[in-house]
């Protein structure tokens, strides 16, 4: 299986020569932005070490680097970022007003690649897991259910 689709959705790079720009205060507000280590996975990754389970963070021999991986388990976790990731994109996607020529096409680029990273795992004998930023956030005790039932299967079942 091939790592990414054939139909591959191509993305400009951010560029003024392409046509996209970005004013002094989105580029400051961008910079702020984590690829790793945000409030959300830190959260979780806390939880399951007090409660004894062990994991990797950002693996690099993983497609997709997932964010949390339990190798006992065969199971990884992503926490993804709402606009990142195209959390309800048909209904975001619309609100896009600044440079939609490169956003719509660099989130569905996302979104497919993490359809590819699932599809990779799973070929790979993974269970995937992803949950979003703002899931974690206001959601916690859910997102930790399904983690832990997982696990629970996994001793009983396994």
């Amino acid at each position: 299986m091939k790592p990414y689709p054939e139909n591959k959705i191509k993305v400009l790079r951010f560029e003024d020569k392409n046509g996209f720009y970005a004013t002094e205060s989105s580029s400051k507000l961008m910079s702020k932005i984590r690829g790793e280590n945000t409030q959300s996975e830190i959260q979780l990754r806390k939880v399951l070490w007090g409660l004894g389970i062990r994991y990797r963070k950002n693996d690099p021999r993983l497609p997709g680097r997932p964010d949390i991986v339990l190798p006992k388990y065969r199971l990884v976790i992503f926490v993804d970022g709402e606009f990142w990731h195209g959390h309800n994109w048909e209904n975001k996607k619309v609100a896009i007003k600044s440079n939609p020529s490169f956003w719509i096409p660099k989130i569905e680029r996302n979104m497919q690649r993490d359809q590819s990273n699932n599809d990779l795992l799973k070929t790979q004998g993974w269970t995937v897991l992803r949950f979003w930023d703002q899931e974690i956030k206001k959601e916690f005790g859910t997102c930790l259910k399904k983690i832990l039932d997982f696990i629970d299967y996994s001793q009983h079942y396994n």
